[in-house]
């Protein structure tokens, strides 16, 4: 297999930048630049490319490619690196080595008698790899968004003499091309968590498809959901200020994760409340989708409680409102700090008909609107309980709840 000539490597970089413009997934540019580096004469064996990013959960996305067909998962998450055995596992790479020396390159020779003293090195060379290189593509140093301040790779092969010298002067000019590529994906994924995390995955999708300007909203009927924390501010009160915020989370991920999982939208955290929606393209199944989601939310609370309650942490329940009727969902604000989020009468009546459960003692109510969109197999399971005058709504109505002889 021959050197790379100057007119592969101008091939291959104009493919990067198409490839990073059309916003190609991070794997596939590290699969498609070895691939074609390959075929060209470079002979790489195995590649690695990871970024720290911006997530709730997890640091960074790395990617790998090998030319053995060896099934390994291409794509991975890898958590926090700055404690416990993830951060001694990462003091022993090559890639901290650089960041900590502020070098940009490190080469190891490990079939050539060159120490294999970074992790992962014995491996390669047991595996019959001859020569390993890590860069590091530092970014802007001002500005990063979260983690974000490098991109690290690491290049290795099998030939018998190692990298050659043209073969490292390719990467040196190449991978800065494939960095700015993943960069520029990578960017574009942060900005699709961020406005699913922070404005719902609805909302955020309607957000990064244009509708960002400021009074810009639709009328749509939906199903509202309006739920809080029994007994919240009495807690809060009560318990070590270390105890809130891992109860709000404990709650607050079982609401929404019912939510989500029944096909509704949560728009808003207040405090200890959820505000959701249910689009009601079909007003029944909207109504059906919400049941299910408070059916699914009592069970996981009961288990939640049980394991709270064995470990002497406070515990609570949920108070849940139901209404359906039309809104507009859209932007609401000034020019420069605006709120992708549900307006009208409806979202008022919601939260008083959830806020009338502590006067009723009931974990749910449900409005004479939305019991009557209910299919009839889910409304025979409905009782009134009375006719009740909402503050701040203009009638008195009837309110449900769900036949507690059914709990």
């Amino acid at each position: 297999m021959g050197l790379m000539e100057a007119g592969d490597l101008d091939r291959i970089e104009a493919w990067l930048v198409a490839a990073g413009l059309d916003g190609k997934a991070e794997n596939k540019l590290l699969n498609g630049f070895c691939e074609r580096c390959r075929a060209a004469g470079l002979a790489l064996s195995r590649a690695i490319a990871f970024i720290d990013t911006l997530h709730p959960i997890y640091e960074g996305r790395g990617f790998r490619w090998r030319d053995d067909g060896t099934e390994e998962k291409p794509v991975f998450e890898y958590g926090r690196t700055n404690e416990g055995l993830a951060a001694e596992n990462w003091q022993r790479t090559a890639f901290h080595h650089l960041l900590t020396t502020g070098a940009d390159e490190i080469r190891r020779r490990i079939g050539h008698g060159e120490p294999a003293d970074f992790s992962s090195l014995d491996e390669l060379k047991a595996e019959g790899h001859t020569d390993y290189v890590a860069l590091v593509h530092r970014l802007d140093r001002d500005g990063p968004i979260g983690g974000m301040d490098c991109v690290y790779s690491s290049w290795a092969t099998r030939r018998p003499e190692g990298f050659a010298g043209e073969d490292l002067a390719a990467l040196r000019r190449l991978v800065p091309a494939l960095a700015l590529a993943i960069k520029s994906v990578s960017l574009a994924r942060i900005a699709g968590t961020l406005v699913d995390v922070y404005l719902g995955r609805d909302a955020g999708q309607r957000v990064l498809s244009g509708k960002i300007s400021r009074g810009i909203a639709d009328r749509i009927s939906a199903v509202l959901w309006f739920s809080d924390l029994r007994g919240y501010t009495s807690i809060a009160d009560q318990a070590s200020p270390d105890q809130i915020i891992p109860l709000l989370n404990d709650y607050a991920d079982l609401v929404i994760s019912a939510i989500h999982a029944e096909g509704g939208d949560v728009l808003k955290l207040i405090g200890d409340g959820t505000l959701a929606i249910f689009k009601a393209g079909d007003p029944g199944e909207a109504c059906r989708s919400a049941l299910r989601a408070e059916a699914a939310l009592r069970r996981a609370i009961a288990d939640l409680n049980r394991r709270r309650a064995a470990g002497s942490r406070p515990v609570t329940s949920v108070y849940l409102g139901l209404h359906i009727g039309e809104v507009f969902y859209g932007n609401v604000g000034s020019d420069d700090r605006l709120d992708f989020t549900v307006v009208g009468p409806a979202v008022n009546e919601v939260s008083r008909i959830a806020s009338m459960c502590r006067s009723l003692d009931r974990h749910m109510l449900l409005s004479a609107a939305f019991a009557a969109a209910t299919p009839p197999v889910e409304r025979a399971d409905l009782v009134c309980v009375g006719r009740y005058a909402l503050r701040g709504v203009g009638r008195a109505q009837e309110l449900f709840t769900l036949d507690p002889a059914l709990l």
